[in-house]
């Protein structure tokens, strides 16, 4: 079967925000402190936090389902520079890597952003994050920048600021 995108509904929240937690157990306890993870699973994932955002016009949460089960997500918004869209998540669950999932999900914020009349597309990422960062590139995302965020409780967020350098090229 294939894969379809679509955009979150407001059951899906605490789906999301399960494979969240699934997703970043696997991904992230050799990259951030476990109490890292847990701390921005709270501040991020909370499934009323989803449904709140489903209401925002600016932000476009969609999930990846693969017969009848959702195996990833993306969340992408529109950011204080105009013309410019932010991915802001885009996970897809460990067993399911490797297989054009994270393609289809960055040619789905693409047509949101064309869509919506956008020009620029951006992203953040942990330095430390080899595998994605290598998955961006290999999209024709760039390093831009830095960006270094406070996000409370001690915890900062260290990560490279990612470009699309070509919005109409999104490799297989």
């Amino acid at each position: 079967m294939q894969p379809s995108i679509l955009p979150v509904a407001s059951p899906d929240a605490k789906t999301i925000s399960t494979l969240a937690a699934t997703i970043w157990w696997h991904h992230y306890v050799n990259i951030i402190s476990a109490a890292q993870i847990d701390y921005m699973l709270r501040q991020r994932y909370q499934p009323e936090l989803i449904e709140q955002q489903l209401l925002n016009p600016d932000i476009w949460w969609r999930k990846l389902t693969l017969n009848n089960t959702i195996i990833g997500f993306s969340c992408c918004m529109r950011t204080h520079n105009p013309g410019e869209l932010k991915i802001d998540k885009l996970y897809i669950h460990p067993d399911h890597h490797r297989k054009g999932y994270g393609a289809l999900l960055v040619a789905d914020v693409l047509q949101i952003l064309r869509e919506n009349h956008l020009q620029s597309l951006i992203l953040t990422v942990n330095k430390n994050n080899r595998s994605a960062i290598s998955a961006y590139r290999h999209y024709g995302f760039v390093i831009t920048g830095d960006s270094i965020v406070d996000i409370g409780n001690g915890f900062v967020m260290n990560d490279y600021l990612m470009t699309l350098e070509k919005l109409n090229r999104v490799a297989d």
